[in-house]
């Protein structure tokens, strides 16, 4: 099922099969507007998350995956701290913004987070 002209809902479900693919709207658009600067596809390393996943991968306790609202991503062929940075300065306070050595983590939680992990 498409979500946006660039996204369809199969690539933020659960990467343990159960089924969970539950997005919100907001993440949606932000990624839509990622893709549309950069003007290259952006992948989905990690969307939605259920509670067994999430601790399978070592995810937060609270992590925003466990409700649709975050995602690993990667912009094919710009590097991550550029990914991070644009986001950053589009949306200061839009949400999560997490920098890591091979993805950008992005989330919609509604309240300003910042984290390094490179």
């Amino acid at each position: 099922m498409r979500l946006s002209e660039h996204f369809v809902r199969s690539e933020f479900a659960c990467r343990c099969g159960c089924g969970f693919d539950t997005v919100d709207h907001m993440l949606i658009v932000v990624l839509e507007v990622v893709r549309n600067h950069f003007r290259r596809p952006v992948l989905i390393n990690c969307g939605c998350r259920c509670p067994d996943h999430n601790r399978a991968v070592g995810g937060a306790q609270n992590s925003q995956h466990l409700v649709g609202k975050a995602a690993d991503i990667v912009v094919d062929g710009i590097s991550p701290d550029q990914v991070a940075d644009y986001i950053d300065r589009i949306w200061p306070d839009l949400g999560g913004l997490g920098r890591y050595r091979t993805f950008t983590h992005v989330d919609v939680r509604g309240r300003r987070a910042r984290w390094d992990n490179r």
